[in-house]
């Protein structure tokens, strides 16, 4: 078993890096990849891990790229160092976030929940704050009873404290994760909220700017758009991927690590005939010397 999209809290992920590597073990899956938003920060613990349990680990990032409709993210897999253009992108990307934090918890206040951006870090620490951590500390506070009732009833778009934020350029995106020595992968294409009618036009563009892979297999899409995307991505020439996007066991409980569209056990069936050449280029075997600099 694979899983080539990964959380822990190095984001708003619910197991440390080590955890996350330590439960994958548990799972039976043999080669994983960490894929925090916006930061590196967890990759060293987890490759160390890693290496310890025998896991065949894909150094990883997933970047917030500025796009008209939905969302669009971009996997890196397979980094081998932070080049000083992901260090500058992932700055970039933090003071947009920390922006966006600030004004949640300003709409916050005004819808009657007096929680700041200050408590928000004292809580859970100076790294990747989110939506996700709002969530939780709203539901330690007793403003919802749920981590879903947050963003069902202030933070989904359209709703009183939703606020959008700045993303990367896509093609600055992919050259910074080039230049780590990484692969430029597009997350789960459907959050775009591209119709099917535009969305080989769309993928053919992405390609054009560099991007090499399609996760196509992604919890979000139903087994027959996972397939229809892999053979769209393979006739415009992008590899396929697939991952859980697992966030952990309280979070996302329809995500399973080492599983994805339709509840499908990410195996080596289908999608590793496409990275097997790729995976090796980019980790070398049991070499563990990914350094976070």
């Amino acid at each position: 078993m694979i899983d080539l999209h990964t959380h822990s809290s190095a984001s708003d992920g619910t197991f440390s890096p080590s955890e996350l590597v330590n439960f994958a073990a548990s799972k039976k899956i043999e080669t994983l990849a960490l894929t925090d938003h916006d930061t590196t920060d967890g990759l060293v613990e987890a490759q160390a891990a890693a290496f310890e349990k025998g896991i065949n680990f894909i150094p990883g990032i997933e970047l917030n790229i500025q796009w008209p409709t939905g969302e669009f993210h971009l996997l890196g897999l397979g980094l081998k160092r932070v080049s000083p253009e992901l260090k500058d992108m992932i700055a970039f990307l933090g003071r947009e976030r920390e922006f966006r934090n600030r004004k949640m918890a300003q709409k916050l206040k005004e819808n009657g929940i007096n929680i700041s951006y200050e408590e928000l870090a004292a809580r859970f620490g100076e790294k990747t704050l989110g939506r996700p951590h709002f969530a939780e500390y709203m539901k330690e506070k007793g403003f919802v009873k749920c981590r879903q009732q947050a963003f069902d009833n202030y933070f989904a778009k359209g709703r009183p404290c939703f606020v959008d934020r700045e993303g990367a350029d896509l093609e600055m995106a992919v050259d910074a994760i080039l230049s780590s020595g990484g692969l430029p992968v597009q997350a789960h294409p459907l959050s775009m909220y591209v119709s099917w009618g535009r969305m080989e036009e769309t993928l053919r563009s992405v390609r054009e700017l560099g991007v090499l892979g399609i996760e196509a297999w992604h919890p979000g899409a139903r087994v027959s758009e996972a397939e229809r995307l892999r053979d769209m991505a393979e006739k415009l020439g992008f590899f396929v991927t697939g991952g859980s996007d697992f966030h952990g066991e309280k979070v996302r409980a329809d995500r399973h690590i080492g599983f994805s569209s339709g509840g499908l056990k990410i195996s080596d069936d289908c999608w590793t005939k496409n990275l097997e050449p790729r995976l090796v280029e980019l980790h070398g075997g049991n070499d563990h010397s990914f350094c976070n600099q």
